[in-house]
């Protein structure tokens, strides 16, 4: 039995070893200083959630942060080397220039806020940017590029790369197809609408599949009404200013997507952050919200909305959400929850967190999400109660100023929604949920058992792998490359500086075959770079998991 003071922290309710895994599960939650065990069979014993919740944030040995830093130091000194030889015209300046007419003008291009990008991200850039010449499925073809000049400028050999394995794309679910019998509808929406619609929700852009998918999507999510718009990112950015302004309060995740970032920054609204899951860190700043009010005047707050995503893209994890909702009631704030990732990728119909958790959608004031992962298409939506999404309608900057969605569009998302709920008559829908479920699962048993450092949740098919050390990131995607296999890398400034890493994206669309071919690359390519720093170490984010006062009300 876990310590019972190890209580209601912020990724995990206590630490439990097992020498097999070593895994951190949850189970022992405090409420009004009375201690709840997880049952045997998994099922929560009065606990808020009824899901074993296992994540892990392991931490890299010491040497491992050393060499990170070294490398990057060593980066940095060349890097001013360079800068020196090309100012004194050693060495060919490729980067753009103030003219010599404007060298008393404030500089547009700032050379010291490029120093990054010039020096450290252009000696692998070429791992970024890939053309694909195919659909974005489990396999997909790339065209050839070189370069002449260090990753300056690339040309095309008019070489085709086939079937390269896609661990990159958000495509979840598998509906990002060509077969023609499954986009029979979509062909005769594009046959009967065109293309375009060439105007805005609120003008001459409302069409009859619009009022067909908002019906579709507030169905499928348990919810009175909703709102869809034709881009993912504007779902967010412009639609938070509309909900909020100036003399409300905004708690935001510090691992939130830019979108939300951006869609909190331009409300004019007070921005506070919390630590990444953490339910301490969140109630502290309720508390001082409700205690103190706004600064200066110490006025109440007009609104106090809180800002989560459902699975963070960057690390893995599943949001808290049954004990986000329990503060959110506590502290009476509202909920803002954006499963642009998790829609679709969790649950055991694929309605994201809120089933994954067996919550109600009523708990969730405001849901986002986005149809440009799991459904193979692109856009977004808001849903929640008719008279959020009615005032939206009126109030929302994407609704009255950006062109509208156009009908293929929304005829492919009815189609993948419908298909998720069995409405075309099979249950393909489920069987490609449960698929995804068991080739995350294996997929990240496998890297654990390989000795990979990963992020995040078992159930999350967003899987981060650490590669940590700057000069392994381009050496691990060229020689993925090579045994065919197309991966995403990511590092600093996008993580922080010792955190680089490889970010994979499972699909239910994946066979088996494919996993083990990747997997089975992996296991040799960790050999070679000596990537398999696992030790099944304690999180690399002890301030997550180690405060224990935390309390929570039904």
């Amino acid at each position: 039995m876990a310590n019972p003071s190890a209580v209601c922290n912020g990724h995990l309710h206590h630490h439990h070893h097992q020498k097999q895994n070593n895994l951190l599960k949850s189970g022992v939650c405090k409420k009004n200083g009375i201690t709840k065990g997880m049952k045997k069979n998994g099922v929560s014993n009065g606990t808020p959630h009824k899901k074993t919740f296992i994540e892990h944030f392991e931490q890299a040995p010491m040497y491992v942060t050393v060499f990170t830093f070294f490398g990057f130091g060593v980066g940095v000194i060349f890097g001013y080397i360079r800068d020196f030889m090309r100012a004194w015209g050693l060495e060919k300046r490729h980067i753009a220039q103030e003219r010599e007419q404007q060298k008393d003008f404030v500089p547009l291009y700032q050379d010291f806020e490029d120093f990054y990008t010039r020096n450290l991200y252009m000696r692998i850039r070429d791992n970024w940017n890939r053309p694909i010449c195919s659909v974005p499925g489990p396999q997909f073809d790339m065209i050839e590029r070189v370069t002449d000049d260090y990753n300056w400028t690339f040309r095309f050999t008019g070489r085709i790369i086939k079937n390269v394995i896609n661990m990159g794309s958000y495509n979840y679910l598998g509906f990002a197809e060509t077969d023609p019998n499954a986009l029979k509808t979509v062909t005769k929406e594009l046959q009967k609408y065109g293309t375009g619609i060439c105007s805005s929700r609120q003008e001459m852009g409302t069409l009859d599949k619009h009022v067909e998918l908002e019906n579709l999507v507030a169905t499928f999510l348990g919810v009175e009404d909703a709102m869809v718009f034709g881009m993912g990112f504007a779902t967010n950015s412009m639609n938070i200013p509309a909900l909020v302004g100036k003399g409300c309060l905004i708690l935001s995740d510090e691992l939130n997507h830019t979108s939300l970032v951006l869609g909190a920054r331009l409300s004019g609204a007070t921005i506070r952050i919390f630590k990444h899951n953490n339910m301490q860190s969140l109630e502290n700043l309720l508390r001082e919200a409700i205690i103190y009010g706004q600064p200066r005047s110490h006025r109440a707050w007009r609104k106090i909305i809180i800002l989560v995503e459902g699975i963070y893209s960057m690390e893995g994890s599943i949001v808290r959400l049954p004990e986000i909702v329990s503060l959110k009631k506590k502290y009476k704030a509202y909920l803002y929850l954006d499963e642009a990732h998790s829609i679709g990728a969790v649950g055991a119909t694929g309605r994201g967190v809120v089933e994954y958790f067996g919550m109600s959608p009523d708990d969730v004031d405001v849901l986002m999400g986005t149809f440009t992962k799991s459904f193979g298409a692109s856009g977004g939506y808001i849903a929640g109660k008719k008279g959020l999404v009615d005032f939206l309608r009126t109030h929302s900057h994407s609704a009255v100023y950006a062109t509208s969605m156009c009908s293929p569009v929304a005829e492919q998302i009815i189609r993948a929604i419908k298909c998720l709920m069995g409405l075309d008559g099979t249950t393909q829908g489920l069987q490609r949920v449960r698929q995804l479920g068991k080739n995350t699962r294996y997929f990240r048993r496998r890297l654990h058992e390989m000795g990979f450092i990963i992020y995040g949740n078992d159930d999350s098919p967003v899987v981060p792998l650490l590669l940590y050390m700057p000069g392994k990131i381009g050496a691990f995607v060229r020689l993925m490359l090579e045994k065919n296999i197309g991966v995403v890398v990511v590092g600093f400034p996008a993580t922080p500086i010792t955190e680089s890493r490889a970010r994979f994206c499972v699909s239910a669309a994946h066979t088996r075959e494919m996993l083990d071919t990747v997997l089975n690359a992996l296991d040799e390519l960790g050999d070679f770079l000596n990537l398999k720093y696992s030790r099944y170490s304690k999180s690399s984010h002890p301030e997550l998991y180690e405060d224990t006062r935390c309390e929570f009300e039904d």
